[in-house]
């Protein structure tokens, strides 16, 4: 990483080692350049629209209230370096925009509400900062839209950011809702805001997804599918090799899917071998790829926009299952069938839970491994004798909403989202499991060290559930059969 140019004062905690400049130097650097090629703004133009009737419904929740909703700065990686800059969710659903330092303000108004855009200029050609400034000089980090071409594509009012302390100075003491805890610098504006509020409103708002949210699902799902094909296009060599860290090999053969595809993965990709399935948020992704065991996959692309897939597959590394591995597979995709099929308006959000319990607690008894049947297990009440103990083998929750954040709407209240009613346009997971660990005294000693989990992305419609992320398939004999085809085709984009 080249680091030779930047005079600016250090930024507190952070340390520079460059080259001093002269100030001659200074003065010819800002001379004899020409204006800098355009860079067009990324944003889908399509978009606008959808964008505006969000910022619309979120007005009518706050009359006569100054609302205000950061994207977010930059943050430190290790001393002068960042880690990738990923805009806070509500910003990017309420505008569009992706940037790092950007704010919507929005202003009542005798209609509602006017929303304004800040975005950070960047310096141009000119400017000392253009070949000086390691953040913002776009010698160093490339062009970027002005406002008036941000202005353009998203359909609203940009300024720079430079102008926000200014335009919002008489709200400093008066009643505001604004997002905080993303943008120090925003907080530290409006002393008496508090964020909780806000939060919750847009987190509701987003539970329904729009006709445009959801084709952005639709396209991370697909794009996840030829992330789950790369993977499996690449076990035969790994396991010819003995490659070591072969989970990371197929970590990174998805990272490059998800960046030729869209933005990145849409979280950390679990990529478990073996026993390593059965840690929950496997996260290290270490180890070998041997003959004869279970990979258990949960990977999701995010798109451009930020919308992200959240699909888990399982699949024999060899491409054949083993009795005791299909047996257990089977009970998970029945389970998953099971949740999936409750996936519908007016039915509870916790319905495809309790159904792909009932179905995995079942097995779990005919097999001599819960000394209790299904219906003691998964009695309403969990106090009541032998209530819950399955959950020793199914470890965690079925569902949660998906959407522009992997687990979705968090701040929404309860009694909208765990104890709430589903409805047409809400997006949410269905990913039952059955976890072996290695060490459990109560699991026959075949089983010991296997994890099965199906994941799948469902839309629920005014119809029957629509599995976003069916294109890979769930059923056993053919998950083998995709395997065979997909190893059949030569690796590439």
């Amino acid at each position: 990483m080249t680091s030779d140019a930047d005079t600016q004062p250090e930024a507190e905690g952070r340390a520079s080692h460059d080259v001093p400049m002269s100030e001659e130097l200074r003065a010819a650097i800002a001379k004899d350049w020409d204006p800098a090629p355009p860079m067009p703004h990324p944003a889908r133009p399509d978009g606008g629209p959808y964008n505006a009737k969000r910022r619309a419904a979120l007005s009518s929740a706050f009359p006569g209230q100054l609302v205000v909703v950061p994207a977010g700065p930059l943050k430190a990686r290790a001393n002068d370096t960042d880690y990738a800059f990923r805009a806070s969710s509500s910003f990017t659903w309420l505008t569009g925009e992706t940037v790092e330092g950007a704010v919507l303000v929005m202003t009542p108004s005798v209609s509602g509400h006017d929303s304004t855009l800040y975005v950070v200029e960047y310096a141009a050609p000119g400017q000392l900062e253009y070949f000086t400034d390691r953040v913002h000089g776009a010698l160093w980090v490339g062009n970027v839209p002005t406002p008036p071409e941000t202005e353009g594509v998203l359909g609203v009012l940009t300024r720079p950011r430079r102008d926000l302390a200014t335009d919002v100075a008489g709200w400093r003491d008066r009643d505001v809702a604004v997002l905080t805890g993303f943008d120090p610098d925003v907080d530290a504006l409006f002393p008496r805001s508090d964020g909780k509020k806000l939060g919750e409103v847009i987190d509701e708002l987003r539970l329904i997804k729009d006709e445009w949210e959801v084709a952005r699902l639709q396209a991370a799902c697909d794009a996840t599918a030829l992330g789950f094909g790369d993977v499996a296009r690449e076990l035969p060599l790994l396991i010819e090799r003995g490659t070591p860290r072969g989970e990371r090999w197929l970590e990174g053969t998805f990272w490059r899917r998800a960046r030729l595809e869209g933005n990145d993965v849409g979280y950390t990709s679990i990529v478990g071998a073996g026993a390593h399935g059965t840690t929950l948020h496997w996260w290290r992704n270490h180890g070998r790829i041997e003959p004869g065991q279970l990979l258990l996959a949960d990977m999701g692309i995010e798109t451009d926009e930020l919308y992200t897939a959240d699909v888990t597959r399982t699949m024999p590394v060899t491409g054949e299952w083993t009795p005791e591995q299909r047996r257990v597979y089977q009970a998970v995709y029945e389970a998953q069938s099971a949740g999936i099929a409750e996936v519908r308006a007016g039915n509870d959000f916790l319905a495809a839970h309790h159904a792909a319990m009932w179905v995995l607690a079942d097995h779990l008894h005919s097999w001599g491994i819960l000394p209790v049947t299904a219906d003691v297990s998964c009695a309403e009440d969990q106090q009541a004798p032998g209530a819950g103990l399955h959950r020793r083998y199914t470890l965690h929750g079925t569902s949660h909403m998906l959407g522009i954040d992997v687990h979705d709407c968090a701040l929404a209240r309860e009694e909208t989202y765990r104890k709430g009613t589903l409805a047409a346009g809400h997006v949410l997971t269905v990913e039952p499991g059955l976890y072996f660990q290695v060490n459990d005294r109560t699991v026959p000693s075949e089983l010991r060290g296997l994890a099965v989990r199906i994941e799948d992305d469902i839309l629920v419609t005014d119809g029957d559930p629509a599995n976003l992320s069916a294109s890979l398939p769930r059923d056993p004999d053919e998950v083998t059969a995709w395997m065979r085809e997909v190893q059949s085709t030569p690796a590439g984009p």
